[in-house]
């Protein structure tokens, strides 16, 4: 099976991004039955759908699993749902700052994962990494991209899917309080979401819902 993993340059004022770091030490990992390859997508709304289009043109994948930094979360979020609207708190790496723009016009209002996203949150819980399913991707690039890689797998048989990861220790934010993980963590939670798409064609019935 042929994975393309996606991660962010980083944004905000960072000088790095773990869902990079994240995307190109996957590509860099042996996972028996998984051809690991990566792209790394700019954090601005004009040339991101060109950039991930490309990068699927021309590696041809049967899964896209992207990466994206949320800073603040206390583990890794695998995300549900991406909806078409961008409504940016800040301007993106060009300078854009979109408020309640459709990411594609006239596309539906929302597209769920396809990927097993509550078997790889019960393998995450099962190796100690703190993983949750998340109802929300945010509004910014990473609900975009989530959006533009599920409405190009959508005439195709591409399963696509998103996972938000926290800081790492040295980072800023980290620095001044906010959840982190290690990069260990962070690569043996990239694997087993790979296990997990690799394992898990139909994703596994596990109570997860939240009431508000």
């Amino acid at each position: 099976m042929r994975i393309l993993v996606t991660g962010f340059e980083p944004f905000g004022g960072d000088a790095v991004n773990p869902s990079a770091i994240l995307a190109e030490t996957l590509a860099a990992t042996p996972v028996s039955g998984a051809a690991i390859v990566y792209a790394i997508l700019p954090c601005a709304f004009a040339p991101l759908g060109a950039t991930l289009n490309a990068a699927i043109a021309a590696y041809r994948p049967d899964v896209v699993l992207g990466f994206g930094l949320a800073s603040g979360r206390s583990g890794v979020s695998l995300e549900r749902v991406a909806i078409n609207v961008i409504d940016a708190r800040i301007p993106d790496n060009l300078g854009a700052q979109p408020i309640d723009e459709p990411v594609i016009p006239g596309g539906p209002a929302a597209y769920f994962s396809t990927l097993p996203i509550k078997a790889a949150c019960a393998l995450l819980g099962e190796a100690g990494i703190p993983a949750t399913v998340s109802q929300t991707a945010g509004t910014f690039a990473c609900n975009a991209a989530f959006y533009l890689a599920r409405h190009r797998a959508e005439a195709t048989a591409i399963r696509a899917g998103f996972v938000h990861v926290p800081c790492l220790p040295d980072m800023p934010d980290a620095l001044g309080g906010a959840p982190s993980l290690d990069l260990p963590s962070l690569r043996e939670a990239g694997i087993l979401i790979v296990k997990a798409c690799l394992e898990c064609n139909t994703d596994r019935r596990i109570a997860g819902g939240s009431i508000a």
